[in-house]
C-alpha cells in the first residue's frame, strides 16, 4: 500500500486509468522518476548503443546483410525470449513459440563449443523420456508415426532400445496386467498385428550408392507410404497391398526426396538423442553424403543443432532442438541439486580459511608472496596495508624483501589503476594500489577509465615525458635528464605515482614514497621494525611509464549526449549526472575479471562487489560470463549461501570445502584482520554496520562472526563476550599479523 501511495504521488498519471489520462502522459521531473528511467535506459537496456547503431545506419556507416542462420541471433533471442508483459496479446506462457528456442548458450558466439560440457546421467534420463513407452498396439503405431520407422533390431529390443554404450539405460517400466508384451519387452508381435490390420508395412530397403547394406527391414506405419517411395523408391514392401494409397494421413506431404529424407531424419532424431551421421545412416541404408546434406537441411531450418555432446564424443554429432534443450536444463538441475546452501556464519569460516587468514591455512616461504597476490590480483588496497596487514595476515613471518625479490623479477608489479584526476601530491598511505602479476597488466589497463587523462603539473609532465621518451630509467638519471633537485624529482615521481601513470621495478620505491622526507633523504644505518632499514629512492630500481588502453570513441560519447536527451533531466544541466554513458568492456578481460573475482571469493553473488573498487564492470556485466562459464562446466552455479539474494556461482574445488566447514564443529578459531581486506564484508554479507575500509580499522572474527571492532580508536565489542574473551579481543586487536 505504503509503494502505491508513493507511486500515486510521485506520478499520478502512471497509476491513473488511461481512459482518464487526456493526450501524452507527463513524466514529472522527481529524483525518483529520473533515476528509475536512467537505470532503465542504461542498466536494464544499452539505449545508448542502441541509438548510436541507428545513426550509423541512417549515415549508411553500417551495413545490413540478411543472413538464414540455424538458430535465433542474439537480438532476436532477446526479443523471443522477453518476459510476458512485452508481448500484446494475452496468450498463455506456455502456449508461446519463443518457449521452443530455450538455447542460450548454443547461440552465443564467443563459446561455440560449450555443449560438450553435458552430464551423461541427463542424456540418458532424456532418452529415457523420449524413447516411446508401448504397451499395446495402439501406443506402437503412435511410436511408429513419431520415429518415422523402427528397424528390426529396435523392434526385438523394444521399450529397452534407449540403452546406450555407455552402461546407461532406459529405467525400469511397469505395465497393466495383459499389457505385457512378448519377447521379455519386444515390439514384434505387436507390430505384426499392425502389418495384420493394414496399419503398419515391413520395408526392406536397398543400400544407397556406398552405403552398406543394412541386413535389416524397417518397419513403416502406412500413413509415410508417400515419404518412404519418395526416400526408396525401389524398396521391396511386404504386406502391404499394391495400389492402395492411404488418405489424411496427418504427415505433411513433401515435393522432392530431399525433402521427404530430412523429415524421416528428424523424426528419427526426435528419439536416439545425441547420434553421429554414421550411426544414423547404417540402419537405414543411406550414404553418408546423402544424411549429411540432409542434416545440413535440418540445420539450416533450427531443427537440429550439431557438436559433441556426450562426454566421450570424438565426432561431431546431431541432436535434437528439443531434446538438447531438455538436457542441458536436466544438466544445470541436477548439478545445482547436489548443493546444500551454507549458513553465512559458515561462508565466512570458509572465506577466512579460502583466503589463508586462519593459523593453520597460512602460506609459508618466499614463493608463498606470489601466491598470495595472485588471489589478491586487483583488489583496491590501501598502499600502506599491503606490507602492514594484509600479505602479513596471509604469509607466516612476511619479509619486505621477498615482495621486492620478485618485482625485480618481473613477475609481480605494482600500480594505481584509478589515478586521481587532479594529482596534486604525491601518495599517501592511504593511496589506493594494486598488486598484480606483471603478465596480466595489460588486461587491467584495458578496463574503461571514466576520469579521462589526469592533470599533473609542470614538473611532473616534464618526468613523463622524459620515461616516455627513453623508456624506463633509474632515478639519477631521471635528475640528469630531467634537470631537477633529487627532492623536486621525488615529488614529481610521487605525483605521477598518484596519478596512476608511472611505477618502479620494484617495491621499494612505493615503500620509500610513503617514508616521511627526511627519512627518505638521509636513512643513515638505522633500521626499522624487525631489523629491516627503511628504503630509498635509490633502490626502487628502474622507473617507467605505464602503457594505458586507448581513448574510448567518439560513437560512445556521442551515444551518450543521444540518450541523456530522453530524460527530464535532460535540459537542466545541474540534474545531470557526471557520466550518463557506460563504456563497454573487452570480453576477454570481462572473463579475466571473473576468474579473478572467483580465485578471490570461492563463491561470487552481486554483494560480493561491494567490496570491489568501483571501476570493476557492474555485476549484469559478469552475469553473463558466469552463465557462460557455467555452461562449459567451469564453474557451478546454485544457491551456496543461504538468505542471500541473486544468482551464485562457485569453483568446483570449492564446494567440498564449503560442505567440509558445513560438517564441522565451531573450533572457536580468532581471526583479526584490517578494515582494509576483502574478507571485510560487515554490512554487505554478514549483518551489522558496515566498517569503513581504513588500514588503521579492524576486525576480530570468532568462528566466522565479527565480535569486535577497531573505528577510529574506539573499540566495540560483542555483550555476549565473557571477559576472558575480552583479554583475546585486546590482543588481537593489537596484533597486526
Amino acid at each position: 500500500m505504503r509503494s502505491d501511495d508513493l507511486l500515486t504521488s510521485v506520478f499520478p498519471d502512471q497509476a491513473a486509468c488511461l481512459e482518464n489520462v487526456v493526450g501524452e502522459r507527463d513524466v514529472p521531473s522527481h529524483p525518483l522518476v529520473d533515476q528509475t528511467l536512467d537505470d532503465c535506459l542504461h542498466d536494464a537496456m544499452d539505449s545508448a548503443t542502441w541509438l548510436a547503431l541507428l545513426h550509423r545506419i541512417e549515415q549508411g556507416q553500417v551495413r545490413l546483410i540478411a543472413r538464414d542462420l540455424p538458430a535465433p541471433s542474439p537480438l532476436a533471442m532477446e526479443i523471443l525470449n522477453a518476459h510476458p508483459y512485452a508481448f500484446l496479446d494475452d496468450a498463455p506462457l506456455e502456449e508461446r513459440r519463443t518457449q521452443a528456442v530455450r538455447n542460450r548458450r548454443w547461440t552465443d558466439p564467443s563459446s561455440p563449443d560449450d555443449l560438450g560440457a553435458l552430464d551423461a546421467k541427463a542424456i540418458a534420463d532424456v532418452l529415457a523420456e523420449a524413447w516411446p513407452r508401448v504397451r499395446n498396439a495402439d501406443e506402437m503405431h503412435e511410436a511408429l508415426m513419431a520415429l518415422g520407422c523402427v528397424t528390426q533390431t529396435e523392434a526385438l529390443q523394444g521399450n529397452g532400445a534407449a540403452e546406450r554404450d555407455n552402461g546407461t539405460a532406459m529405467a525400469a517400466l511397469t505395465f497393466q496386467p495383459g499389457d505385457e508384451p512378448a519377447l521379455n519387452g519386444a515390439w514384434t508381435p505387436w507390430l505384426h498385428a499392425l502389418a495384420a490390420s493394414g496399419r503398419a508395412f515391413l520395408c526392406e530397403t536397398a543400400p544407397a550408392v556406398g552405403a552398406p547394406a543394412s541386413g535389416t527391414g524397417l518397419w513403416v506405419p502406412v500413413e509415410r507410404l508417400p515419404q518412404f517411395r519418395l526416400v526408396y523408391p525401389g524398396a521391396d514392401r511386404t504386406g502391404f497391398p499394391e495400389g492402395t494409397s492411404p488418405n489424411n494421413t496427418g504427415v505433411p506431404d513433401e515435393d522432392s526426396a530431399d525433402d521427404a529424407l530430412a523429415g524421416l531424419l528428424h523424426a528419427r532424431l526426435s528419439g536416439l538423442g545425441p547420434v553421429t551421421p554414421e550411426v544414423l545412416a547404417a540402419p537405414l541404408s543411406l550414404s553418408l553424403p546423402t544424411v549429411h546434406a540432409a542434416l545440413a537441411r535440418l540445420e539450416a531450418q533450427g531443427a537440429v543443432l550439431r557438436g559433441r555432446f556426450t562426454p566421450s564424443a570424438t565426432a561431431d554429432e546431431w541432436c535434437d532442438r528439443h531434446l538438447l534443450a531438455r538436457i542441458h536444463r536436466y544438466t544445470i538441475r541436477r548439478l545445482r541439486r547436489d548443493i546444500e546452501p551454507v549458513e553465512r556464519q559458515d561462508f565466512m569460516r570458509f572465506l577466512l580459511e579460502w583466503q589463508h587468514l586462519t593459523p593453520d591455512t597460512r602460506l609459508q616461504g618466499p614463493d608463498a608472496v606470489f601466491e598470495a597476490v595472485a588471489q589478491l590480483e586487483g583488489f583496491d588496497a590501501a598502499a600502506a596495508a599491503w606490507e602492514g596487514q594484509l600479505l602479513p595476515a596471509r604469509v607466516t613471518d612476511y619479509s619486505p624483501s621477498w615482495l621486492d625479490d620478485l618485482c625485480r623479477a618481473g613477475k609481480v608489479v605494482w600500480t594505481r589503476l584509478a589515478g586521481q584526476a587532479n594529482a596534486t601530491g604525491g601518495p599517501v598511505r592511504s593511496t589506493p594500489i594494486v598488486l598484480l602479476p606483471r603478465r596480466h597488466l595489460a588486461v587491467w589497463t584495458t578496463l574503461p577509465s571514466l576520469a579521462g587523462d589526469p592533470e599533473i603539473s609542470p614538473r611532473a609532465e616534464k618526468v613523463h615525458a622524459a620515461l616516455r621518451r627513453h623508456g624506463a630509467m633509474f632515478f639519477d638519471e631521471l635528475v640528469t635528464d630531467a634537470r631537477l633537485l633529487p627532492t623536486e624529482l621525488e615529488n614529481a615521481l610521487g605525483e605521477l605515482v598518484s596519478a596512476g601513470l608511472v611505477n618502479a621495478d620494484s617495491f621499494a620505491g612505493l615503500r620509500a614514497l610513503l617514508l616521511p622526507a627526511t627519512q627518505r633523504i638521509s636513512p643513515g644505518k638505522r633500521r626499522g621494525r624487525g631489523g629491516f632499514r627503511p628504503a630509498t629512492m635509490d633502490e626502487a630500481g628502474r622507473w617507467a611509464a605505464l602503457r594505458k588502453a586507448g581513448a574510448p570513441s567518439s560513437v560512445d560519447v556521442d551515444s551518450a549526449d543521444a540518450v541523456t536527451a530522453l530524460t527530464p533531466a535532460a535540459q537542466d544541466p545541474s540534474r545531470q549526472p557526471a557520466h550518463t554513458r557506460r563504456l563497454r568492456t573487452d570480453p576477454a578481460t570481462l572473463e579475466h575479471i571473473a576468474h579473478v573475482l572467483l580465485r578471490r571469493y570461492g563463491v561470487v553473488f552481486w554483494r560480493i562487489l561491494e567490496r570491489e573498487p568501483d571501476w570493476l564492470p557492474p555485476w549484469r556485466d559478469l552475469l553473463q560470463v558466469f552463465h557462460r562459464m557455467e555452461a562449459r562446466g567451469e564453474i557451478r552455479g546454485g544457491r551456496f549461501v543461504g538468505g542471500l539474494s541473486g544468482e551464485q556461482f562457485a569453483l568446483p574445488e570449492a564446494i567440498p570445502l564449503l560442505r567440509g566447514i558445513r560438517k564441522r564443529p565451531l573450533d572457536g578459531i580468532w581471526v583479526a584482520v584490517s578494515a582494509a581486506d576483502p574478507v571485510n564484508l560487515v554490512g554487505t554479507v554478514l549483518p551489522g554496520d558496515k566498517v569503513p575500509s581504513l588500514a588503521t580499522n579492524r576486525l576480530v572474527f570468532k568462528d566466522g562472526l565479527p565480535v569486535a571492532t577497531l573505528i577510529g580508536g574506539d573499540v566495540t565489542v560483542t555483550p555476549s563476550l565473557s571477559a576472558e574473551d575480552h583479554a583475546a579481543v585486546a590482543i588481537a586487536l593489537q596484533s597486526r599479523r
